[in-house]
């Protein structure tokens, strides 16, 4: 995954697309908010008017009517009590939106990662991925809420404070009203200046994720290696490159924030009072400049909270800008056809493939699997049988040739009922951190009958009864209560419990002793004829009894045939490879 470098008001056009996007189904609860924030803004004005008004007809002239210094005094109590009451239950009301919507683009994110193709995540950091989905959607909230609630009710109290100077002396409000251009000028300056620094703080962030994963991922490697040392100080590194880009944008933040719009605040004070000193001071006046003093407040004061929050909008913007890019990655088209996997018959004809325009993994292979039989790749490493199994499980596409299925061809098959009707069995079992049901169920819903037959099938119930809790019993992460045997059982339990008309293991004796692979070896037998079984071996004693192994090598078939039939071959590539395994063994 790359850094992000989209030039700035990119960025800022994607976060705002983002989040319109996001909060698109509930637009009408942001408006009724602003409609409702504007009313309290106009409350909040009101204070101001009847304070100058409490002063130009009661205080100045001495004319103290009881009753009409009460309906002033709770008339300003009444308009800033209410407009209170008013911004805190619509400010709520934008809260649940902005949280909503989060919710919704972080289910968006996720949902897209799990149906991006697997090049992606050949070429993809785990790390950086963990943090696009969870730390930089989380920093997208603070856009939500910085709009939402901060900016947006801001700019309303500012504006109805303009309408109200405006009201009162249209040539002083003027003088105020210089305040915007020169917060837009301070904004700008900001933008330009903490941009970069806040591109590199989300940057080494996710690096600072990347390789705490994968540092937790092969702790086991790393000390043993005796690498805990270079590890901390690239960390350490890391870390440092972190902190000098947070402190370049808190310099930034503490030169151009708050500290320039209190100074502005003073200037435009002291202008407005040496504009009524010019003009000599009447009774009238009075009132006004209490008016303006106050109505100067309610300008600055949100105009300060809205550039205190560029900083956080700022990041937010960088990171709804990487949320964007994620988002954007390609994924293949649904396919939405009625076809399944009847037989399990595969037809390769011709097909050719690599992983780039250069270089050519597979030279236009040609390969008929009928239904129910048992097929294994063997070759060296870098033969090609990972590739193909790749191929076969819609992982890549073919840059030219055909993969059909029972005459079908592979593209055409819906991913809902071609990954129900196939199964598989990866080298290194991927167990969840939950109960012996879960990891074989795997979120499909399965009642006992049909668990349990899948584990019979799979020669692991009786282990599993064995378990303190049974099929309740909960694994621990990875599978850590398991031995390396009884992972693979659970995971071939996993593969046959969806039914599958296909069955693709992948290496799935490498790593276990040689009584589990006679139990694998005897549930395979007991799949012929049923299920297509494809199986890339490492140990070539786990695939004698296949009805054809097929040998490649630098990407082409070289051999096929029955386990004696190659090795009746003289210096044959499987006799070979066969040989030598005898030899180690």
């Amino acid at each position: 995954m790359q850094t992000d470098t989209t030039p700035q008001p990119r960025n800022t056009r994607r976060a705002i697309a983002l989040l319109l996007r996001a909060a698109h189904s509930e637009h009408h609860h942001v408006w009724k908010g602003c409609a409702w924030l504007i009313v309290a803004a106009l409350l909040e004005a009101a204070g101001p008017l009847l304070g100058k008004y409490f002063i130009d007809h009661t205080l100045l002239p001495r004319r103290f009517d009881l009753l009409e210094v009460g309906m002033l005094l709770g008339g300003i109590l009444f308009s800033g009590a209410v407009a209170s009451v008013i911004r805190y239950t619509q400010l709520t009301r934008l809260a649940g939106v902005a949280m909503r919507s989060v919710r919704r683009l972080r289910e968006e994110v996720y949902g897209h990662v799990l149906r991006l193709p697997i090049g992606f995540f050949d070429k993809a950091i785990t790390g950086q991925l963990v943090s696009r989905v969870t730390n930089d959607t989380e920093q997208v909230k603070n856009l939500y809420v910085q709009v939402l609630f901060v900016m947006l009710d801001s700019s309303i109290v500012v504006l109805g404070a303009f309408v109200a100077m405006a009201w009162l002396d249209w040539r002083l409000m003027l003088i105020v009203l210089t305040l915007v251009p020169a917060v837009v000028v301070i904004v700008w300056f900001y933008q330009r200046w903490s941009a970069p620094a806040v591109t590199r703080a989300r940057q080494k962030r996710s690096d600072i994720n990347a390789q705490m994963s994968e540092s937790i991922a092969g702790m086991p490697v790393l000390q043993a290696s005796n690498a805990q040392t270079r590890f901390r100080q690239k960390f350490d590194a890391t870390n440092q490159q972190h902190l000098g880009a947070r402190m370049a944008e808190m310099r930034v933040n503490a030169w151009l924030l708050r500290p320039m719009l209190d100074f502005i605040n003073v200037l435009l004070l002291v202008a407005v009072i040496y504009r009524f000193g010019q003009g000599g001071l009447s009774g009238l006046q009075i009132g006004v400049l209490y008016a303006f003093v106050s109505y100067l407040g309610r300008v600055v004061d949100p105009l300060i909270q809205i550039t205190l929050q560029f900083g956080q909008l700022q990041q937010a913007i960088v990171a709804a800008a990487r949320v964007d890019t994620l988002l954007q990655e390609h994924r293949p088209l649904a396919v939405a056809g009625p076809e399944r996997i009847s037989q399990g018959a595969v037809r390769l004809e011709r097909v050719r493939f690599g992983y780039n325009d250069e270089t050519v993994v597979l030279h236009d292979l040609c390969l008929e699997i009928p239904a129910g039989t048992f097929y294994a790749l063997v070759g060296h490493t870098g033969s090609g049988k990972s590739t193909l199994l790749s191929l076969l499980l819609r992982f890549y596409q073919p840059q030219s040739g055909d993969i059909t299925v029972d005459g079908v061809p592979l593209a055409h098959f819906s991913d809902a009922h071609f990954r129900a009707d196939v199964g598989l069995v990866p080298q290194d079992p991927f167990l969840l951190a939950a109960s012996v049901r879960e990891n074989i169920a795997m979120g499909r819903t399965m009642d006992d009958k049909e668990l349990q037959t899948a584990a019979r099938a799979a020669h692991c119930h009786d282990f599993i009864m064995r378990l303190e809790q049974g099929y309740d019993t909960l694994l621990g992460e990875g599978g850590a209560r398991l031995s390396v045997g009884q992972k693979q059982l659970i995971a071939i339990a996993r593969a046959l419990a969806g039914k599958p008309r296909i069955l693709f293991l992948d290496e799935a004796t490498a790593h276990i002793d040689s009584e589990t692979e006679q139990i694998v070896q005897l549930a395979l037998s007991e799949l012929h004829g049923q299920v297509t079984v494809i199986a890339i071996a490492h140990r070539l004693s786990t695939i004698r009894a296949a009805n054809c192994i097929v040998v490649l090598n630098h990407g082409r078939i070289h051999e096929q045939g029955s386990h004696e039939t190659l090795m009746a071959i003289p210096q044959g590539v499987y006799q070979r490879l066969y040989l030598l395994q005898q030899l180690e063994n």
